[in-house]
């Protein structure tokens, strides 16, 4: 039976305003399987490369109510607080600027919304859907340095309580998400959809310019990485382990991206003949890229938060190019190990890694083949996004 389901995530993008796109696939998924979907997000992220210039419109199939809301300068800027609160105000009144809902999920780059949600539910006796993507407030507690008992560490603790508590279903895109319900005393099921691959795009990948493949080395073993450089990334000990490989001739580091951090490495290692920089390129030709590697290689920083696992979509890009995938991870839920397409080492760790190269370096073409097609194997199967709205779909 059709629905009508709303997702509300302040940060859901789309092709025709930028990232992020989770969303947007699972609901166009969702509306190619007769159902009508309503993304609820805001006029304003630091995310959008497109600001949106109507309040309501309709991408593909999918209705766009996109609240308006403040204006903000970078991720960390504080006025985003505000922005997450006026949102959640504003969410209790979509009852009269949308049809009724049947399903509706509430995602979680901030959990304020799920009580307007919960209120809207109840009165429309609609299903109640609450997908943890960031957890809130342990990740501004152990990344971030804050104290447990800061006021707004303790009403966002409310918050995450009152909807693991009070929602019907429980998603998340991490896939040892359990453990953290264990730890708060609270037994229920966390249905793991993780984030994955739209195949439609990836079938499609656009050749790069001559003038980009005249710059990647010929005859040498790419260890490569593309996406943003910067401190997430951890991009750092994976530089200081291509040091430890110089005696390696035939092996090269290359970075496809940009970021805070590029111009910094690119000066620190300006002198290294192993490591090599490059330009980001589109979106739809960073297949094209990977195509070209030997090895990719993704990394993490060595936190505690990271139990609970992790859901990059640069791996599932990864693994759908049936690359070998270097994994600097030391958290839960490796799909890499799960998905025995490639070797996972110690997170920012460069002497592990360095190992980690030298192990892949010295396996045979078909070995690395095999893991490569386990990789894209797997993630066809478990990680498209078609696979991933059917998943979402039984939960109504």
């Amino acid at each position: 039976m059709s629905k009508h389901i709303w997702i509300i995530n302040e940060y859901a993008g789309s092709p025709k305003h930028g990232m992020e796109f989770r969303h947007y696939y699972l609901a166009k998924e969702l509306v190619g399987r007769g159902h009508k979907v309503t993304i609820v997000s805001s006029s304003y992220s630091h995310l959008f490369a497109n600001l949106p210039s109507k309040q309501c419109e309709t991408i593909d199939g999918i209705d766009y109510l996109f609240i308006k809301s403040l204006n903000y300068g970078m991720a960390h800027d504080k006025k985003r607080v505000l922005k997450w609160l006026l949102f959640m105000i504003k969410v209790l009144f979509l009852r009269v600027k949308i049809a009724k809902a049947d399903v509706i999920m509430v995602s979680s780059p901030s959990p304020f919304p799920i009580v307007p949600a919960w209120i809207i539910a109840k009165f429309s006796k609609a299903k109640l859907l609450y997908e943890v993507r960031d957890i809130w407030p342990l990740s501004l507690i152990e990344l971030g340095g804050f104290k447990a008992t800061h006021p707004f560490m303790r009403l966002m603790a409310w918050f995450e309580s009152f909807a693991l508590k009070h929602s019907d279903e429980i998603i998340s895109n991490l896939p040892n998400y359990k453990a953290h319900l264990s730890e708060l005393g609270i037994e229920r099921t966390a249905h793991w959809i993780s984030n994955g691959v739209n195949l439609e795009e990836l079938s499609f990948q656009e050749p790069l310019e001559n003038a980009f493949l005249e710059l990647i080395p010929k005859d040498k073993f790419i260890v490569g990485y593309t996406g943003t450089i910067g401190l997430s990334n951890a991009l750092e000990s994976f530089l200081q382990s291509a040091k430890e490989l110089e005696s390696f001739n035939d092996v090269i580091f290359v970075i496809v991206g940009e970021g805070q951090l590029k111009a910094d490495f690119m000066k620190q290692y300006e002198n290294s003949h192993n490591i090599l920089f490059l330009p980001s390129v589109k979106k739809a030709q960073v297949g094209s890229v990977l195509a070209l590697f030997d090895v990719c290689f993704i990394g993490w920083l060595d936190e505690k938060l990271y139990r609970f696992g992790t859901s990059a979509n640069k791996v599932f890009d990864y693994m759908y190019s049936a690359k070998p995938i270097l994994h600097a991870f030391s958290g839960g839920g490796d799909v890499v190990k799960i998905a025995n397409c490639g070797v996972s080492v110690k997170a920012g760790d460069k002497n592990a890694i360095a190992y980690g190269v030298k192990k892949l370096y010295a396996m045979s073409k078909g070995e690395r083949a095999n893991l490569g097609t386990n990789g894209k194997k797997y993630v066809i199967e478990h990680f498209s996004y078609k696979e991933l709205a059917l998943k979402l779909e039984k939960l109504f």
